[in-house]
């Protein structure tokens, strides 16, 4: 079989019957041409890419469908033949930011670790380099840190996130905001709630500007603020928050579903009720009550 039809085989018929819903021809089709590139880099090394390109597609479908171990060894597998292929610096950054996020997905963190870094080297290093995808894996790596109690670590690699992704966007970017969401949950994990404060105010203010105020997104960070504000020993700034993030939440509870209102809502009823605001909690349960009944 040519490498034409083989990568036609890969590009086009595997992800057409993956699209239409036919995991398992997609596999058998995908295995088939992983099949024929093996044999055509045994014949000749100058296929080896056409084999990587095989090996990296099929894990990906025994990634999509759960097969978490076919994947990890193919993955590896790409690997070991691009080094002998000398492929490109891009090619292993993708390849190892898969297998990266093959073992973060499965809970494998000290695995995934060394190709997030290996991965993000690779992305910063090419000519341009590519920011937005190494800034992405560092976001991905700093909460694996901050998992893992490593704050100063996850604390680092969120700030070269957000500066880079400030270079690239600016600052009014929903990528931005994120991740001075995430600098935020990580300052108050840490035991930081004023900086922790600081970060999610940043992160509300972009949001206003790049979704608008009645945005789920803003409820997030209000809630964010709100944790903020109690662990700071601020009632009032606590209930506020709570309430704009509520307000929020219940003009969107058709399209987003009632989870996230019901866990700001008990997260409300705490702070009334440790303020002792019984009659206000009592209120607001039986709306909460039924606005969910209502979902």
């Amino acid at each position: 079989m040519s490498s034409e039809s083989i990568n036609s085989l890969l590009e086009g018929h595997a992800d057409n019957l993956y699209d239409a819903g036919k995991f398992d021809e997609a596999m058998r089709v995908a295995g088939t041409a992983l099949r024929n590139a093996r044999q055509a880099a045994e014949e000749d090394e100058a296929e080896l890419p056409l084999l990587v390109n095989a090996l990296e597609k099929l894990a990906g479908l025994h990634q999509e469908v759960g097969d978490f171990d076919k994947a990890e060894s193919m993955y590896l597998e790409a690997l070991e033949h691009a080094e002998q292929a000398g492929l490109s610096k891009d090619r292993f950054a993708r390849l190892r930011s898969s297998l990266a996020m093959l073992y973060d997905f499965n809970q494998r963190e000290e695995q995934a670790i060394p190709h997030y870094e290996q991965a993000i080297s690779e992305y910063e290093k090419l000519t341009p380099p590519r920011g937005q995808d190494a800034a992405q894996l560092r976001n991905n790596l700093a909460m694996i840190y901050k998992s893992l109690g490593r704050y100063a670590l996850a604390e680092q690699h969120y700030l070269m996130a957000l500066e880079t992704l400030e270079e690239i966007y600016g600052r009014n970017n929903e990528r931005v905001a994120a991740v001075f969401n995430n600098l935020g949950g990580l300052y108050y994990a840490a035991g930081f709630p004023e900086q922790s404060k600081e970060m999610h105010l940043e992160a509300l203010d972009i949001r206003i500007q790049v979704f608008g105020a009645d945005h789920p997104e803003v409820a997030q960070s209000y809630n964010n603020l709100a944790t903020s504000c109690y662990e700071l020993q601020d009632d009032a700034g606590a209930q506020q928050n709570y309430e704009k993030s509520l307000a929020i939440l219940e003009q969107h509870l058709e399209t987003t579903g009632t989870d996230a209102y019901a866990e700001t809502g008990a997260d409300y009823l705490t702070v009334l009720e440790s303020a002792g605001e019984e009659k206000k909690a009592a209120v607001f349960r039986k709306r909460m009550e039924k606005l969910i009944s209502k979902g």
